[in-house]
């Protein structure tokens, strides 16, 4: 249960309920706590984050393992406290292992801090040379920054060692079938259709004030071959698939992605929410995420 609520961005309702079960008697477990901290982490609640990884060991002898760690640093990233993420992951008392040092590469794009982006990247890549999360994480973080140079090093190393980053793609159920789509999908025998629908919806969005985040565009093109980039994300073209699929339905529009859902498919989709009046479901590699009414259960924090 406590997973439960934190996943689906009800923190709060998470932390009440471990604190009700620890009250009547029952004892934590590790996976308890990977549960308590990830919820911290997905509402931003960093002093009770702290707290409970501390009364880990005081109030319950649990001896915190790799994945409690990764919790916090996620934690830390999030919130933007980064150079505390760095000096926490130096009192881990064995080898941080590369998940830990990839979610804080990821806080490190997020918050577009180059320098300690990369000499994380460098930490990942002494451990597996191979890792393609990251040389991807921090090309990506490159492109964030402008240093289309840096971006090609990388993008050549990576052929050179045969390392390809693992392509996006979304599923949506529509008419008791399941339809996936992939970065830029023209396949679907509706495609005319889907992006069609995509348009019309990315114009009356911006009449509500809806600005595309190109940001999140990593290829070095003007503003409006950015803007049509970001009609190509699969969680975009499953939404809106979604959306042609179940006209006159007032259920949620449910949509699976292998990945992150980027920032400007997220500021999207809430404003998709109010525009054609449906809740919209997409579980990332994440978390699960409801868009409602123009708000999202994560309250922006994912």
């Amino acid at each position: 249960m406590v997973t439960g609520f934190a996943k689906h961005g009800l923190a709060a309702k998470a932390l009440e309920t471990f604190d009700e079960m620890v009250k009547a008697g029952v004892k934590p477990n590790d996976v308890t706590y990977i549960a308590v901290l990830s919820a911290c982490s997905h509402a931003g609640l960093v002093s009770e984050g702290w707290t409970h990884f501390e009364s880990m060991k005081t109030q319950h002898g649990i001896n915190p393992r790799m994945d409690h760690y990764a919790c916090m640093v996620d934690l830390l990233g999030r919130s933007g406290h980064l150079n505390e993420a760095m000096e926490f992951i130096n009192t881990i008392p064995f080898k941080p292992d590369p998940l830990v040092l990839r979610t804080l590469l990821g806080a490190c794009q997020v918050h577009k801090n180059t320098d300690l982006g990369k000499h994380v990247a460098n930490m990942i890549i002494e451990q597996d040379p191979d890792d393609p999360a990251a040389y991807v994480l921090l090309s990506n973080l490159y492109a964030s920054a402008g240093q289309w140079d840096k971006v090609a090093e990388i993008r050549k190393h990576m052929k050179q060692r045969n390392l390809a980053k693992e392509a996006g793609c979304s599923w949506v159920e529509a008419g008791n079938l399941i339809h996936k789509f992939h970065v830029g999908d023209t396949s679907h025998k509706q495609a005319f259709e889907i992006y069609q629908e995509l348009h019309a919806l990315v114009n009356e969005i911006k009449e509500m004030g809806y600005v595309p985040n190109t940001d999140f565009v990593l290829h070095d093109v003007g503003e409006e071959e950015k803007e049509k980039y970001l009609l190509q994300h699969s969680e975009k073209i499953a939404v809106a698939f979604g959306f042609i699929g179940s006209v006159g339905s007032s259920k949620p529009v449910r949509v699976f992605k292998n990945l992150r859902i980027c920032g400007d498919c997220h500021s999207a989709f809430k404003y998709f929410s109010v525009a054609r009046a449906r809740e919209i479901v997409v579980r990332d590699s994440n978390r699960f995420h409801h868009f409602r009414n123009g708000s999202c259960s994560c309250n922006d924090h994912w």
